[in-house]
């Protein structure tokens, strides 16, 4: 009896994979130093915006409410912080000097343990609205690993838990478009990056341990901001790339084309999702775009919108996709057929992407409002609308029970960017 309940658990669990596209302990798995509490990397513990333990999370705050703590962050940056442990890190520029670092603070806290400084000088970027520290660093445990477009060239480095520089490997010479902000995805022993730039750029895999280079391939010659995603699709690890007018499929661990139709736009940023069968693809450059590829080899596209999801990144539930509108919309869509459910205005604009806890959306937009709304296919329905500081375009980080968000506002008339944890007192 015991035999047959346990082979029934394991085989809904299954199923419950197979539906979602991504397992939880498939993306920890290699990792043994994490935790279904932590925030290791871009879009969280299975790389698809969800958070995971969403019990006792806040819906409403502001500066003097729901506030755990709150730190002062020097220099600039979008990248998202992520949480490993007792700490949390990101990114930061020095725009004066051009020098990108890393940040460690105290989870509980917010004091901050150490500084190290990755590149002395050399931070590139164009658009007012890009920094020299845009990617989101990516933690194994271990190591952390961060990508840094410096001195017309993309390099990743690998530093201790403790800010100790560990190996440094160039991705592949950059010239800077617009900016750079695609994070590092970690894949067994491999660390990966993808630099897109008009110039041709590279994907490559570093091994974590050391920096030695394990495979690399070419890029078409475009400029193009996605992270490379990895997502278990179709029954199979499939490391996915949109943009350059393609979308891509390859091999994790070797680099080998999995497959790659003609789709996507020129320029993308979105990270792409999945319902465990398609991909879902977005872009805004030189055509808005939605799309449903089939991730089976076949090249069959399900269905094409004209939608301008163009930074936001899409959520996948329950058979719908939800997401932000760069022009201030939130929207929902049957994921099957593209067809609209509905569609509300929410106000601004949106660089930062939505994280989905349980039944809730939290959505951030660029001037520091977070609209939290109902996963809800059927109605928008608004739970909540918040606001800090004066400017936001890092996507909150949502874990065990706390949200950690990267915001600036204007003190005695200069920008000063903050780290804040929101949690119910």
């Amino acid at each position: 009896m015991q035999n047959r309940l346990w082979l029934l658990l394991s085989l809904m669990s299954l199923a419950l994979v197979n539906a979602l596209g991504t397992s939880v302990f498939a993306q920890l798995e290699s990792f043994p130093g994490l935790s279904e509490k932590d925030w290791p990397w871009w879009r969280g513990p299975q790389r698809n915006g969800v958070a995971l333990d969403h019990s006792n999370l806040p819906v409403e705050w502001s500066a003097d409410q729901n506030i755990a703590w709150s730190s002062k962050i020097p220099g600039r940056g979008t990248g998202s912080p992520i949480v490993v442990g007792d700490r949390i890190y990101l990114a930061t520029c020095d725009e004066a000097t051009g020098s990108q670092s890393i940040l460690a603070l105290d989870r509980e806290t917010g004091r901050t343990l150490w500084t190290t400084v990755v590149h002395a000088e050399g931070a590139m970027r164009k658009n007012s609205k890009s920094t020299g520290a845009s990617s989101t660093l990516a933690c194994d445990g271990k190591y952390l690993y961060i990508n840094f477009a410096n001195a017309n060239a993309v390099t990743m480095s690998a530093l201790t838990l403790t800010g100790s520089k560990v190996w440094e490997s160039k991705i592949s010479d950059y010239q800077i478009h617009q900016g750079y902000g695609a994070s590092p995805a970690l894949y067994k022993n491999l660390v990966i990056g993808v630099a897109d730039t008009k110039g041709g750029g590279a994907i490559a895999a570093f091994e974590r341990s050391n920096g030695q280079l394990v495979w690399k391939r070419e890029r078409p010659s475009n400029p193009n901001y996605p992270s490379p995603i990895i997502l278990t699709i179709a029954g199979k690890d499939q490391l996915i790339m949109t943009g350059c007018d393609l979308v891509t499929s390859l091999e994790p661990a070797t680099g080998k084309t999995i497959w790659e139709v003609p789709g996507a736009t020129t320029e993308c940023v979105t990270s792409t999702v999945t319902d465990g069968t398609h991909v879902y693809s977005s872009g805004g450059y030189p055509k808005n775009h939605m799309a449903a590829i089939k991730a089976d080899g076949s090249g069959s596209i399900a269905w094409e919108n004209k939608e301008r999801v163009y930074v936001p990144s899409l959520l996948y539930k329950d058979g719908h996709l939800f997401g932000v509108l760069d022009a201030g919309m939130a929207a929902c869509w049957k994921s099957d057929t593209g067809e609209e459910v509905w569609k509300a205005r929410l106000g601004g604009n949106f660089s930062a992407s939505p994280v989905l806890a349980g039944d809730r959306i939290f959505a951030t937009n660029e001037s520091g409002e977070t609209f939290v709304f109902k996963a809800n296919h059927e109605r928008f329905e608004r739970i909540s609308t918040n606001k800090l500081g004066d400017e936001a375009f890092a996507t909150p980080t949502i874990c065990d029970g706390k949200i950690y968000m990267r915001f600036a506002q204007s003190v005695d008339g200069k920008r000063q960017e903050y780290l804040v944890c929101i949690a119910k007192k």
